[in-house]
């Protein structure tokens, strides 16, 4: 079987994934793989971050807003000069090779394009004033001036403390080495509601320190825009109401129906588009822009990885197959092992799972989880573990077993150690074979019984059984398995 890399390392361009020889695709890093050459036309979305439950988000989303209401406080309390002193932080970001440069990544936001005149934008605007704007994203519907690139911008800014810790992570996961005690850059901390410079390990390349972003949080942005608000929920408020006042606006259909089209709103001077009309008629109707909010949590979508990387799915798929086979048991390929096994669960289970940690310390560094990952999914099984399953499962734990031997009661009770009400109380153990596969399960089945946690085993077959799925075209091949083994521990 073949094993070759189903990833072009040819031409110029240099990937984070391919600088440092991760024998990975997009499709197996939680990270987007930049080249810090070029910049990617992606954004981080704050809007879409705020829809996030796992637990890096959550605390970002934390910071963002601790900084937006800080600011705004100050600009709503006429302390402008206070207010512009927490902007002056809002730099032009390049660390994280983001956004619309031209070139070499050189940031294209604030600072770069009259910085006062933007800040006087936002502290004059009545949205402000009167409270429309609500979140840092808003800033984009209402005022003159901002646009997606400069909310990324600024998102950066705030949230670059969650993205040093975050890019530290995942260079422990795939092995690739940090410089110490370099300036991370300023960032808002929530706690003293002040902006921090410290020393921190960064990824740093040809000079340049680099941040990974998750790429969980970024979109193309174009769906939380002034003129998606303004065509599918002003102007279609705008139509019904001139309905059922009988405008002169309205038309009538051959067969006596009647009818107000969108471009003849357009036509009149006073809901022709413009960010003050967005704003003016927000205040005026509150409950429009909420439904405009509401129908984009509700389907919003995480990026899929096909939009990030042209690879084939189906020949990732072979090549972890293929990779998995050539890895032999045993304490010498643990940790190669380890680092396919998160690369095969952030295939199979993204957007679900994100945020993978390896070798993370509890219980003041007494004990150590193999991998852990947050709980990002809003349906599907790991979904189903609240709501269903009335388990908490905010982070999920995997253990890695390189055995060549089956796995007994000592390695179930490691996993079982690690839950906890705080935690979560779900882990998968993966190992390379079982012997006996009905005896691990009722094992499994002892620890669920006694309220201790739920544990679902998976071995190398199953990993490629559902790899095999994704081949032959089947979506979200683990919902299906995972429910399954499930119903194996559980009903016994």
């Amino acid at each position: 079987m073949s094993s070759s890399f189903p990833y072009s390392t040819t031409g110029r361009k240099m990937k984070i994934s391919e600088r440092f020889k991760l024998e990975s695709t997009q499709f197996e890093l939680d990270f987007v793989d930049i080249d810090t050459d070029v910049d990617l036309p992606l954004f981080v979305d704050p809007f879409f971050l705020g829809c996030r439950s796992d637990s890096w988000s959550v605390n970002a989303t934390r910071t963002l807003r601790s900084f937006f209401q800080a600011f705004i406080n100050l600009i709503r309390d006429g302390e402008e000069d206070q207010a512009r002193a927490l902007f002056d932080y809002l730099h032009e970001p390049n660390e994280t090779c983001l956004g619309l440069s031209i070139g070499r990544p050189r940031g294209n936001a604030i600072g770069s394009i009259d910085s006062q005149k933007l800040f006087n934008s936002i502290a004059q605007s009545e949205a402000v004033a009167t409270g429309i704007v609500e979140d840092l994203e808003d800033f984009r519907l209402f005022i003159d001036g901002i646009d997606k690139d400069k909310v990324s911008d600024m998102t950066t800014n705030i949230i670059r403390g969650h993205l040093v810790k975050y890019t530290q992570e995942q260079c422990k996961l795939w092995g690739i080495a940090l410089n110490e005690n370099i300036q991370s850059g300023f960032f808002w901390d929530r706690t003293t509601h002040n902006w921090i410079n410290q020393h921190e390990s960064m990824l740093v390349i040809e000079g340049r320190k680099i941040l990974l972003t998750p790429k969980g949080i970024v979109s193309y942005s174009k769906k939380y825009t002034p003129q998606k608000y303004y065509n599918h929920f002003v102007l279609e408020y705008l139509q019904h109401e001139n309905l059922r006042n009988y405008s002169r606006l309205v038309q009538y259909r051959n067969d006596g129906t009647p009818y107000v089209t969108k471009k003849s709103l357009k036509e009149l001077p006073e809901s022709e588009y413009s960010k003050n009309f967005l704003a003016s008629f927000t205040s005026s109707h509150p409950e429009v822009f909420r439904d405009f909010k509401d129908w984009i949590k509700n389907t919003a979508t995480a990026i899929s990885n096909e939009e990030l990387n042209d690879a084939d799915p189906i020949s990732i798929s072979q090549y972890l197959i293929s990779r998995l086979g050539n890895i032999q048991p045993g304490g010498e390929s643990a940790s190669k092992y380890h680092r396919l096994a998160v690369g095969i669960l952030e295939f199979l289970f993204y957007p679900h799972v994100t945020s993978p940690i390896v070798e993370r310390e509890i219980h003041d560094g007494r004990k150590r989880i193999d991998i852990t990952f947050d709980n990002s999914a809003n349906t599907g099984f790991f979904h189903r573990l609240h709501t269903n399953y009335q388990t908490p499962a905010q982070f999920i734990f995997v253990e890695c077993k390189n055995y060549s031997r089956d796995v007994a009661n000592p390695e179930i009770d490691q996993l079982s150690g690690r839950f906890s009400i705080n935690r979560g109380k779900f882990g998968l153990l993966l190992c390379r074979s079982v012997d006996n596969m009905d005896l691990l399960l009722a094992r499994c089945n002892d620890t669920y019984v006694d309220g201790r946690g739920i544990m679902i085993p998976i071995v190398d077959d199953d990993l490629v059984s559902m790899l095999n799925k994704i081949k032959d075209g089947v979506a979200n091949p683990h919902e299906q398995f995972l429910t399954e083994r499930f119903r194996s521990v559980a009903l016994r």
